[in-house]
């Protein structure tokens, strides 16, 4: 099943979109091949249902407390304002289904810029480039939401070069929240989208 890149209501009544339709993120071919299966979509925080909402709260759960071992509030206040992209494989369990998440903070809210943030991937399906689809996805709704402009994100520092594939460049002084050493980074809108190949 090709990838269905809609910015998609969770409720059908709803659907009568928040924002134009998406063509699908560039990708290279071994990307496209591994992700298929997967549908994209992009939704305000009131348009998540209960299921879904509480999907993604335990996938990122899982990653950000669990799998790293970081007692933190990850409601932090901010969701309500922003769009939420989530990866589903259809078919699957109900509680397997979300497999990837990212969130899309408007400017001015967590930096003076618009930001990327929470992203996270299933553990059980890593290894085939899924989190660079995330990230393609991500920049590429970003845009077509608000148009061309500087993305800032806070990276954990072991994955500077994971998104320096997608542009982005460092920022500022190494800091720590949380216990995790942090690097500010920026995508500046002059960057050629087109000439960054992502690896899987």
């Amino acid at each position: 099943m090709a990838a269905d890149s809609s910015i998609l209501d969770d409720r059908p009544a709803l659907a009568s979109a928040r924002a134009p339709a998406l063509a699908p993120a560039p990708a290279s071919t071994r990307c496209a091949q591994a992700h298929t299966d997967v549908q994209w979509r992009c939704l305000p925080f009131g348009a998540l249902l209960p299921d879904t909402l509480y999907r993604l709260l335990r996938l990122r759960s899982a990653v950000f407390v669990v799998e790293q071992a970081c007692v933190f509030l990850d409601l932090d206040g901010l969701d309500p304002q922003c769009l939420h992209i989530l990866g589903e494989r259809p078919g699957s369990p109900a509680e397997a289904a979300l497999v990837a998440s990212a969130r899309l903070v408007p400017p001015g809210v967590a930096y003076a810029e618009a930001s990327i943030g929470r992203v996270a991937t299933a553990p059980t399906a890593r290894g085939l480039g899924l989190g660079h689809a995330l990230m393609a996805q991500a920049v590429q709704t970003l845009e077509q939401l608000w148009g061309p402009q500087p993305i800032r994100i806070g990276a954990q520092a072991h994955l500077q070069s994971f998104y320096g594939q997608h542009g982005f460049v460092a920022d500022g002084a190494p800091y720590v929240e949380d216990g995790i050493a942090h690097i500010e980074m920026i995508l500046n809108p002059a960057v050629d989208r087109f000439s960054r190949k992502a690896r899987c």
